[in-house]
Formats: C-alpha cells, sequence, structure tokens
C-alpha cells in the first residue's frame, strides 16, 4: 500500500476514534477541509509542516503517522535496510523532501530523528512554528535556514540547534539537493 495512503488511513481513524469531523480538524489545525481530505484520501503527500499541525490538533505524536511497529527497547537503524522512508512533493513549490525515518519502531519516543534530503527551488516555501526544538546536521550540499529574522548558510559538517516555536524555513538553492540529519523534539 502507498505510504500517502498509509498515512491518511491513520490520520481518519484518529480523528474517528476522537469523534472530530474533518472540519474541526481543519480548524484546529488552521488547514483547509480540502487539505485535510486529500491527506486522509492519500491524494498528496504533505510536508511536515502541515503533518504536524494535523498531530497536534489530535493530540499525537508526529511519528505517530509514521510509526509501523512498535517497539519497547532500543531501535537499531542499518543502513541500507530502512523502511521507513516517505517522500513528499509540493506542486506549489516545486520541492521535493525525502524522509528516512531512523526509530520509526520506538513507541513512546520525544524525538523524531530522521535523514532528511531536499531538492528544488527555494521559492514559495512555507514558514513553519510549533512547540519544541529542532537540530539539523547538514551531510551534503548546503542548507539555508531562516530563523526569526536571521539567515543560517549551512555546509556539509554544519550544525544548528534551535527552538521550533520561533518561524523557522529550511531550503536549498533552486536545482541543488541537501541532505541532514535531522533530530525534531516535540512535547
Amino acid at each position: 500500500m502507498d505510504k500517502g495512503k498509509i498515512i491518511g488511513d491513520k490520520i481518519k481513524n484518529y480523528r474517528q476514534d476522537k469523534n472530530l469531523t474533518i472540519e474541526q480538524v481543519a480548524e484546529m489545525s488552521s488547514l483547509s477541509v480540502a487539505q485535510i481530505q486529500a491527506i486522509e484520501e492519500g491524494k498528496v503527500m504533505t510536508s511536515l509542516t502541515p503533518l504536524l499541525k494535523v498531530s497536534r490538533a489530535l493530540g499525537v505524536r508526529l511519528g505517530t503517522f509514521l510509526d509501523d511497529v512498535q517497539s519497547q527497547g532500543p531501535v537499531v537503524s542499518r543502513s541500507g535496510s530502512r523502511d521507513s522512508v516517505v517522500s513528499y512533493f509540493s506542486e506549489s513549490s516545486g520541492r521535493s523532501l525525502i524522509y528516512e525515518a531512523l526509530a520509526a519502531s520506538k513507541c513512546g519516543r520525544a524525538m523524531e530523528p530522521m535523514i532528511v534530503t531536499l531538492h528544488g527551488d527555494d521559492t514559495n516555501e512555507m514558514v513553519s512554528n510549533h512547540e519544541g526544538e529542532e537540530f539539523f546536521y547538514v551531510l551534503e550540499g548546503e542548507i539555508h535556514v531562516d530563523y526569526g529574522k536571521e539567515t543560517f548558510v549551512l555546509k556539509k559538517g554544519d550544525s544548528i540547534y534551535f527552538d521550533s516555536i520561533v518561524s523557522h524555513r529550511v531550503k536549498v538553492d533552486s536545482g541543488k539537493e541537501a541532505k541532514a540529519l535531522v533530530v525534531s523534539y516535540m512535547p
């Protein structure tokens, strides 16, 4: 089954379990009804920001939608054998992202470690702000992080740790690609 459809089904199930309508989730998440419907139906693969807003509206961790099997103990993620890879493409920005979860099977986690590959255009990027903290370590390429009124240019080996309640945007130059280890913490 398509990852987008799996995520959409999980969102729909959580929404229905909480006796919420699509309209209520749209209002609580500041997303449109059409966007929630498209996500639930697996018609679009949304970026992390809308997914985070939906998770907050439903009162669950972001990873809840990306998790497959749950494990209480340590989780080992081996190179070349990771199943939890989700790709997103935004038609409005022409940008694609690939999220490779590193601990999808760890239940009850407070952090979301992942490898993120960014491609595409640096225009029309969505600004994000939410509870928690984020850490980026650049593995390949160059990443631009707009944080509040500042812009940081990070190259291979550079890192940034920030409070994600401050408006931020992560992007790469048009036609370029970058890869980063990202760890998000959301209380």
